[in-house]
């Protein structure tokens, strides 16, 4: 488990592509997502961005998890399920930024049509259940992360991996926890370039 850092800017459209739902953080649909959709479509990749929140974003983290609070757990997932059913028949992959990768694994692995998940700065539990057919999974996450604490990832890349899950995790060293967002105070532009190079990749391969 781990990463290593530079900086690689270009893009190159891939030969056969596939599609993502992307969904956002607890801050809301902000530009942030929108710019990393767009980064996904540049490669060829066909991306949705389902708007959890109804159209309100935060501008801190404490008003984030205020809005997440006030809606739901459990109506969040509904919201989500109802984005991604449509497209579900195409083979998706879920994909999101801490809260929103959170939501991605939970639908993900309720999918047994799921081509990979892509979770950015976020995971969630499982159930002891849990089963997937060699699913393809990427986490990026800062070291340390305060939301995403060393023993806690250790004990969920067990669990994923006994889940049948195929993992992979890079962290981040000294990076904020939501570092790929330029327009918040965690923004590292080295980890960020790193972690979407290798993000690009790695959906590379899964579309195959």
């Amino acid at each position: 488990m781990g990463g290593t850092r530079s900086t690689c800017k270009e893009v190159t459209p891939v030969a056969s592509s596939t599609t993502i739902v992307l969904f956002h953080s607890a801050y809301g649909l902000r530009p942030a997502v929108h710019a990393a959709a767009e980064r996904l479509r540049a490669a060829g990749h066909e991306v949705h961005v389902p708007d959890l929140y109804d159209g309100r974003t935060a501008d801190t983290v404490e008003e984030g998890m205020a809005i997440k609070d006030e809606i739901g757990k459990e109506e969040l997932l509904k919201r989500a399920i109802v984005a991604a059913a449509p497209l579900s028949d195409r083979g998706l992959v879920y994909a999101g930024f801490s809260l929103g990768g959170s939501v991605a694994q939970n639908l993900a692995l309720g999918d047994e049509k799921a081509r990979g998940l892509l979770l950015l700065h976020g995971t969630s539990d499982l159930a002891e259940d849990a089963s997937v057919d060699e699913l393809p999974v990427q986490l990026h996450v800062a070291d340390p992360d305060p939301f995403e604490p060393h023993d806690w990832l250790n004990a969920w890349y067990l669990r994923m991996r006994r889940a049948g899950a195929e993992v992979e995790v890079h962290r981040y060293t000294g990076a904020g926890h939501l570092f790929t967002d330029p327009e918040l105070p965690d923004y590292d532009a080295e980890a960020a370039e790193t972690a979407w190079r290798v993000a690009l990749a790695f959906l590379e391969e899964v579309a195959g």
